[in-house]
């Protein structure tokens, strides 16, 4: 679909972060890393910044279901009014859909396996974050 890909990885105000922006860019780059044509990236600031400083010609957004899509429309319309950037929507696989952040720390924070779940190193990091550690 691209000849590049950039993931961005973002801070969310509207959520409460297990793990730091640049512990979360480390797992994604060791997780992407024999994946050719991508890089990882910390995003600062706006999405539709982002997307000019590293020239993007679209936004690609994940979508599990319809509740994500009406999330993920508002922000799309506002990327686009402040970049002239497009969002794309692709559909998931409907096997993964009940996977979420949110529910991968919660199996975690009682003891549950995760390691099925996400990328190698990641169930170890939010598990040391979960312990109190230093997860990265």
């Amino acid at each position: 679909m691209f000849d590049e890909v950039v993931v961005g990885v973002a801070r969310n105000s509207s959520k409460a972060s297990l793990l730091s922006v640049e512990q979360r860019v480390a797992l994604a780059r060791a997780a992407l890393a024999d994946v050719d044509g991508v890089r990882v990236e910390a995003v600062d600031g706006l999405l539709a910044d982002f997307v000019r400083t590293v020239g993007a010609v679209a936004v690609v957004k994940g979508l599990r279901g319809g509740a994500d899509f009406d999330a993920e429309l508002p922000m799309a319309l506002m990327n686009r009014h402040l970049s002239g950037v497009e969002t794309v929507f692709v559909v998931g696989d409907h096997a993964l859909a009940h996977i979420a952040s949110s529910l991968v720390k919660d199996v975690a924070r009682y003891g549950g396996p995760i390691d099925d779940l996400v990328p190698a190193g990641v169930a170890e990091a939010v598990r040391a974050a979960l312990r109190g550690g230093d997860a990265g």
